[in-house]
Parts: C-alpha cells; sequence; structure tokens
C-alpha cells in the first residue's frame, strides 16, 4: 500500500507519467525521415551507374549532333569500335573533335533498334531532323532505353 507521501507525489499537478501526443509525432516523423533516407539511399548500384551512362551518352550524342550540324558533316555513333577496341566510336567528325570512346567502368551491352549490317549505328546529321532512334543499354541486370523522335534531343525514354 503506497504512502501517504507517495500518493501526494503523484497526485501533484502538472506531474504526469508518460509522453504528450506532441512528443510521439515527433519521435514517428523523425523515424519516417530516417527510414525513408534509408530506403533511397539503398539503390541498386547497376542501376545507378547505368543511369550515369546513359545521361552521359545522351550529353556525347548531342555535341556530336552539333558539330554535325555546324560542319555539315555525315555523323554516325558505332556501338563497338572492331578495329580500335573501343567501346563505342563516332565517325565522321573532323579529327579536330576528340569525344570519349570509353564507358566510365564496366563496358555497358548497347542494341539499336532497326540496326542492320551495312548501317549498324546511329545517324547524327548533318540535318536538323534525323530519323526516330532508339539504343538499349543493359548493365548487369538493368535495362535503359535511350532515344529521339528525330527532332528533340536524345533521352532516357520511360517505358
Amino acid at each position: 500500500m503506497p504512502s501517504a507521501r507517495e500518493h501526494a507525489a503523484r497526485s501533484r499537478p502538472g506531474r504526469h507519467a508518460g509522453f504528450t501526443l506532441i512528443e510521439l509525432l515527433v519521435v514517428v516523423a523523425l523515424i519516417a525521415i530516417t527510414s525513408a533516407t534509408i530506403s533511397l539511399a539503398l539503390r541498386d548500384p547497376a542501376e545507378l551507374q547505368l543511369q550515369r551512362e546513359a545521361q552521359r551518352l545522351a550529353a556525347l550524342l548531342e555535341t556530336a549532333r552539333a558539330e554535325s550540324r555546324a560542319s555539315g558533316l555525315l555523323v554516325r555513333w558505332i556501338p563497338k569500335g572492331l578495329k580500335t577496341g573501343d567501346d563505342f566510336r563516332f565517325e565522321g567528325l573532323p579529327r579536330t573533335i576528340q569525344l570519349p570512346t570509353r564507358w566510365l567502368s564496366e563496358p555497358v551491352a548497347v542494341s539499336i533498334d532497326n540496326a542492320t549490317a551495312a548501317h549498324p549505328g546511329l545517324i547524327l546529321g548533318p540535318e536538323p531532323l534525323i530519323p526516330a532512334q532508339r539504343l538499349r543499354l543493359q548493365l548487369g541486370g538493368q535495362h535503359l532505353v535511350l532515344g529521339t523522335d528525330g527532332l528533340s534531343p536524345f533521352d532516357i525514354v520511360t517505358p
């Protein structure tokens, strides 16, 4: 049985046991923010690498496309340099323009829609309107499609 002193200490106004609703909401909000941050940080590294490669390739293709228009030369992008051993190459650019020919890290598998043996790559110019073109990039189990409708720049195509 509690003594009179313990009973008086418990019944004093302003002395509550437990947590307030605000304190509980703050704790729940902190847990939600932490779990969201962790789940976003746990993305597949192959997916991030493939997106980085696709964005870089889109920028390179647009650079070559602009140079093709400016110089009036037919420029093609070929996915595998059979003679040179490069991961890809740009044919038709002036020798003064040196664009990268390697992927950033692991080689990315590339397949071009509607590619033939006579025309194995992408046509980048010199005309402002080029054919609609798509290429599929694969790294590990990840796939990505890069394409253009012929007028807009090359970009990642969402399914």
